[in-house]
């Protein structure tokens, strides 16, 4: 691990990658957010990392790292391991410096994010099913290859290219209080930490991993990266088993918190956005989102400005999270019915249905009927429960 006393990234190395990157990058835009203002009680910015190029902060990162490349090292070409959103952006960053890249995604990674890595021009390999499995695999072909590991987080050239990123806050929203930051490896949260400490120590900045697959607070509460047994979590751009050893050490020392989110929280927030903001977001990238619309959490001090790290998510997966996220909001309701299996029982109940006739717990002479509605609210919820209730029903609510 890097010596504490000695930082592995400066505000200076970030500063020489914000040069490197013009003409590559594009600066994101910051959107003021009333609605969510107006929730939390303080003045909310977004900045909108889902509208970068390749869909998320990774070419950054990604192209800092790869175009300070040797030409011999170049001519090996170089590997990756991601999820998605770094693959896309070495993909990216490879066709842009003409450079060979081989990258291994977990099986079940998002298909947008698969077909745009290709789209690239890279090679793709599935192993295993985490971020983890593919980096040992990675270093594996590196080594018997020649090829240049570009890690996702573990690095201290991706740590400065992705905390060009809190230098863009910084010029966008001077009087910024908060930041918030999703976090997996950490690089992107240790770029934005370290900008903000050397340019504005007084910011509070804020790390936000969700819950099933958060590693930062144990491995904080540690004093070392410990790799976790199991994740489960719909954020698979945020879903990395063991912090990277360079951006641990930058967010022990200069990191506020890091606050964990549930699959809930992220659901809503990713709807939130989505009605409210107009934006399109991944579950990673809504984390930060999620943080700020957290009851039961901290106030934070405002202006706060919420990063919204990605925007590549499946059209599949979205439908099953509006689905979810309108359910946890009290606006969706599934449940089930049972009525005599006769002509005329259906008709009364004109809205979404599916029909089950083989569960065992039915009488020969029922079926059930599983419905899904859309209410308008907890209120309206309970209002269609009561109302079916009243007229005989008994809605088993799934």
């Amino acid at each position: 691990m890097p010596d504490l006393a000695s930082p592995p990234v400066s505000v200076d190395d970030i500063r020489a990658a914000e040069r490197l990157l013009q003409g590559v990058v594009r600066p994101t835009p910051l959107e003021y957010s009333r609605a969510l203002s107006a929730k939390v009680g303080a003045e909310v910015f977004l900045k909108c990392e889902n509208l970068q190029r390749a869909g998320s902060f990774k070419i950054r990162g990604a192209y800092t790292r790869m175009s300070r490349l040797s030409e011999e090292e170049k001519a090996h070409g170089v590997v990756a391991a991601s999820a998605g959103n770094h693959a896309q952006g070495v993909a990216l960053a490879a066709q842009l410096l003409g450079i060979r890249a081989h990258v291994f995604m977990p099986h079940g990674a998002p298909m947008p994010k698969i077909s745009a890595t290709k789209g690239y021009g890279a090679e793709i390999e599935f192993v295993g099913s985490t971020v983890d499995e593919c980096l040992v695999a990675a270093h594996e072909f590196a080594a018997a290859t020649g090829a240049v590991l570009i890690h996702p987080f573990d690095h201290p050239d991706i740590v400065a290219g992705q905390g060009t990123c809190g230098l863009e806050i910084l010029e966008q929203c001077p009087d910024v209080r908060t930041v918030l930051v999703s976090a997996g490896g950490g690089g992107l949260l240790a770029g934005v930490a370290i900008a903000m400490h050397a340019l504005r120590p007084d910011v509070r900045v804020v790390g936000v991993q969700a819950e099933e697959a958060a590693a930062y607070p144990v491995s904080l509460k540690a004093g070392r990266p410990v790799p976790l047994e199991r994740m489960s979590t719909m954020a698979d751009g945020i879903a990395v088993g063991r912090p990277g050893d360079v951006p641990f050490a930058v967010i022990e020392k200069l990191v506020d918190s890091v606050d964990t989110v549930s699959e809930a929280s992220l659901s809503r927030a990713l709807l939130f956005l989505l009605e409210r903001a107009k934006l399109v977001v991944e579950p990673a990238g809504a984390a930060a989102v999620a943080r700020l619309m957290d009851p039961s959490a901290p106030r934070l001090e405002g202006p706060v400005v919420a990063v919204l790290s990605g925007g590549n998510i499946d059209p599949l997966l979205m439908l099953r999270i509006i689905r979810h996220g309108m359910a946890a909001a009290g606006r969706y309701l599934t449940f089930a019915v049972r009525v005599p299996d006769r002509p005329g029982s259906l008709a009364r109940l004109l809205i979404e249905v599916r029909h089950n006739r083989n569960t065992s717990s039915l009488s020969v002479d029922e079926t059930e009927i599983v419905v899904d509605v859309e209410t308008k609210g907890p209120e309206h919820r309970e209002e269609v429960l009561g109302a079916l209730r009243a007229d005989g029903y008994r809605p088993l609510l799934r």
